[in-house]
């Protein structure tokens, strides 16, 4: 990108996020998000997901130091040349999927995922789903703890815990994957397209209640879940020369 004059500083609350917030504003400048090139964000993962969900709305691209744990979404933190890092930087686009629930109250719920949509059990019992894939029955019946589809930005976290795949971001493709697959037992899940609609029924609803989360938002006692890509929404994120987003997914897969 164009180098930037003007930045934007956010901060989790962890004191070494607030302490560099504090460092870096003094010597860079802070403006309102509104009036950025571009937007700082100082934390770990969560907070970097937080910020991209505050900014669905915006074009301003976002450039993450780790100040928290694993960072995986961030560049290394320093306090030098941070101008010139940026304006020299990658960037990675991204968009989110879209939740849409029905509960046992007919409630209809919406809510936007960056790294997955999951279903859980909610009891002891498991839950039983059926899956439709752009209408088509494709798993008349899934016994399991849980469910879930991940976008090639999420398929490094949760997804890749539950045994999905990891999906190269210019792969236009989704993870579903299953959560402790009960019946059947060695079904390992399914790439799909990123066009695809995806619709969860869920089965014995009194006996078996199922959750769904996008993200950081759960919506509990669903009867119905439909999951698709939001192509409207582009997400920038930006990452330092040699160190993009592309590059971390793929040697992530040859982590041992």
């Amino acid at each position: 990108m164009a180098a930037p004059t003007r930045l934007a500083f956010l901060a989790s609350d962890r004191p070494e996020a607030q302490a560099a917030l504090q460092v870096l504003a003094a010597r860079y400048g802070d403006v309102p998000e509104t009036e950025a090139d571009a937007v700082v964000a100082l934390g770990g993962d969560g907070f970097m997901l937080e910020t991209l969900h505050r900014r669905l709305a915006s074009q301003t691209p976002v450039y993450g130091m780790n100040r928290g744990s694993v960072g995986f979404l961030l560049n290394d933190f320093s306090e030098d040349n941070l101008l010139e890092r940026i304006a020299t930087a990658e960037k990675a686009v991204i968009h989110p999927l879209v939740m849409r629930v029905g509960d046992i109250r007919g409630v209809t719920h919406e809510a936007l995922a960056i790294n997955e949509v999951s279903l859980f059990r909610q009891t002891f019992q498991s839950a039983k789903l059926r899956i439709r894939i752009d209408g088509t029955v494709r798993m008349a019946e899934l016994i399991c703890d849980g469910v879930l589809i991940a976008t090639p930005a999420g398929s490094t976290a949760y997804n890749l815990s539950a045994h999905g795949p990891i999906i190269p971001l210019s792969g236009q493709v989704l993870a579903l994957t299953p959560i402790s697959a009960f019946r059947p037992r060695r079904w390992r899940g399914a790439l799909l397209s990123h066009k695809a609609q995806v619709t969860f029924e869920v089965l014995e609803t009194d006996k078996r209640p199922v959750s769904a989360v996008a993200d950081n938002v759960e919506v509990r006692d669903v009867v119905e879940v439909n999951v698709s890509e939001d192509r409207s929404i582009s997400l920038s994120l930006l990452f330092d020369a040699g160190r993009s987003l592309e590059e971390r997914v793929l040697s992530e897969q040859f982590a041992v």
